[in-house]
């Protein structure tokens, strides 16, 4: 009798165990694109990680390594005046940014370190502009700092919206004004 007990009390937890599992989040490849499910709602595998606090560090610390080393580009290769000194207020404002970043991921408990490895889109993003000079490369710039500035705008709102951090929240609603107005700075530039 108690063997029959203990395995009717053992099936039972595993069934609630295993009905459970559908609201874990789960990795699966649709059509080569990541999907994560989060309690039945699929979202793309890298929108999902920028709603935990290091995905969003990671991202941000990235973008801001992005915005500088493409605006030192700018500094040797370009020829508009302009370029010239949008490149010089990004070097600028996204070495404040990274600062405000890694005091904020400081301040954390526990201490979060925001990694700023560049995504595959930067990384060629940026070898693509290091080979152009003149109005190529002030062309090509003003549209790279468009797409990094909307994306960036993207992952600030979304964080600031759903993110698992209230620090982080916080940094990413204060820096909103500041990437939408760089964002209309980079537009005006075309």
């Amino acid at each position: 009798m108690k063997s029959r007990l203990l395995i009717l009390v053992s099936g039972s937890v595993l069934a609630i165990g295993a009905c459970n599992k559908n609201n874990e989040a789960t990795t699966t490849n649709a059509a080569d694109t990541n999907i994560a499910m989060d309690n039945g709602v699929a979202v793309n595998a890298a929108e999902a990680g920028l709603l935990t606090a290091q995905g969003f560090a990671n991202a941000a610390a990235a973008s801001d390594r992005f915005e500088i080393e493409s605006s030192k580009l700018a500094a040797a290769n370009a020829t508009s005046a302009a370029v010239k000194s949008f490149a010089d207020k990004m070097i600028s404002a996204h070495t404040a940014s990274t600062a405000k970043l890694k005091s904020a991921a400081a301040g954390m408990s526990p201490t979060l370190t925001p990694y700023d490895t560049l995504s595959t889109d930067q990384q060629s993003t940026l070898d693509k502009l290091k080979a152009l000079k003149g109005a190529d490369f002030d062309k090509a710039y003003a549209a790279a700092q468009v797409d990094a500035h909307q994306k960036a705008l993207d992952a600030l709102n979304g964080y600031a919206a759903s993110g698992d951090n209230p620090t982080l929240k916080t940094f990413a609603s204060g820096l909103i004004p500041t990437v939408t107005a760089h964002l209309n700075m980079a537009k005006a530039l075309k």
